[in-house]
């Protein structure tokens, strides 16, 4: 069937025009009972005698369906069906061929060659109709159906290109946040550098010993401030997944923080449900986040991490038992605006809970299918 629209009306309906048919049969009887018959139900008909002019005519002006004899002079009905079939321009106009009751089909080569029906002499105009309106509305159906298919394959090349610019936009974000954190904890470590190299110069002369101290405590502040480099630098860097699914990247996380720390989370991870490499994305950056904090700062004993997902969103928390903080006094410490960032970017929900000799708990809310904040 064409790509063109087919209206089909039912045969006791007002109608404009039900479709195009070409008849092809040598018997001229035939065509005019075939064209008058069509004709009053609506639809447009023409008529040939021979197989060469229904194919000049189907490449010129393709019908919606071909009603076609098998016994033509020269070149028969099932010759006819294959070449129509063979040229991309007819091959899905759906042919019904049309045989004498006396006369034999051979209805395994009738449908082997590319045919939808038979219908046989002499005609019943119920029949006829009926096979007719049918495979119209079959191939209106086909029509449709490809047409459904072509914009669900467009849909679903826009839907990957949309995540490609979304990673690629997530990517530049992530490394702009790395780099504020890599301005923030650099400045603070710099500035409290040179408070330690200042005191050091003015005792040089009058306290050689203190200076010394103020000396060691600068050269502990400076590897501080250069491993802080060397791992934000590392995370830019960095594919977090580097082709590992999202269980072994979590996995190595937790191997990483129990290698550095002594401390063996309590991990437990239940992905029922998929979610969107976004969202995968950021959770590992969440938890890469946080652990780092507790290593730092936190002076923890236990830690606890749960990952969930439901149909409709993924739950993230991590929980110490550690030293704890003022929430509203370190809006912009610890890392805390770069995790608000990157979950409400993709449409999420951040808490931390948190309290001096209290531990810190961080809960997050994704939905599955990430979606960019408007902000």
């Amino acid at each position: 069937m064409s790509k063109r629209q087919v209206q089909i009306i039912h045969m006791n309906s007002d109608r404009s025009s039900a479709g195009d048919i070409l008849i092809v049969d040598d018997r001229l009887d035939n065509l005019r009972l075939l064209s008058a018959m069509l004709s009053e139900q609506g639809y447009d008909v023409r008529g040939v005698t021979t197989g060469s002019a229904a194919l000049m005519g189907s490449q010129a002006q393709p019908p919606d369906l071909i009603l076609l004899d098998i016994n033509l002079p020269g070149m028969n009905g099932y010759e006819v069906c294959q070449q129509l079939k063979a040229h991309s321009k007819t091959e899905e106009i759906p042919v019904i061929f049309l045989s004498a009751y006396s006369e034999a089909i051979d209805k395994v080569k009738a449908f082997a060659v590319g045919g939808v029906d038979y219908i046989t002499k002499p005609f019943q105009a119920e029949e006829v109709l009926v096979r007719i309106e049918t495979q119209l509305r079959l191939g209106k159906l086909q029509a449709e159906l490809q047409e459904r298919n072509l914009s669900l394959q467009q849909a679903l090349e826009q839907q990957r290109s949309l995540n490609q610019k979304l990673e690629e936009m997530t990517a530049v974000e992530e490394r702009n946040r790395i780099a504020r954190d890599i301005h923030d904890s650099l400045g603070h470590s710099l500035v409290a550098l040179n408070v330690q190299i200042g005191a050091a110069i003015s005792l040089w002369q009058k306290d050689p010993n203190e200076a010394h101290k103020f000396l060691l405590q600068a050269k502990r502040l400076g590897s501080d401030a250069l491993a802080a480099v060397r791992q934000s630098v590392a995370a830019i860097r960095s594919d977090p997944f580097a082709g590992e699914l999202f269980e072994s990247a979590i996995a190595n996380l937790i191997e990483e923080f129990h290698s550095t720390s002594g401390i063996l989370p309590e991990s437990h991870i239940e992905r029922s449900f998929p979610s969107s490499t976004l969202v995968n994305r950021a959770v590992y950056r969440l938890l890469q986040e946080g652990l780092t904090n507790i290593c730092k700062y936190a002076e923890a004993t236990a830690v606890k991490i749960q990952i969930q997902t439901t149909a409709t969103e993924l739950l993230f928390s991590l929980e110490d038992n550690g030293k704890g903080f003022e929430v509203n006094q370190q809006k912009t410490g610890f890392g805390l605006q770069g995790m608000e960032e990157r979950v409400t970017a993709l449409g999420g929900q951040l808490e931390i809970v948190s309290a001096p000799n209290r531990g810190c708990c961080i809960r997050a809310r994704f939905p599955t299918k990430a979606k960019r904040s408007s902000g």
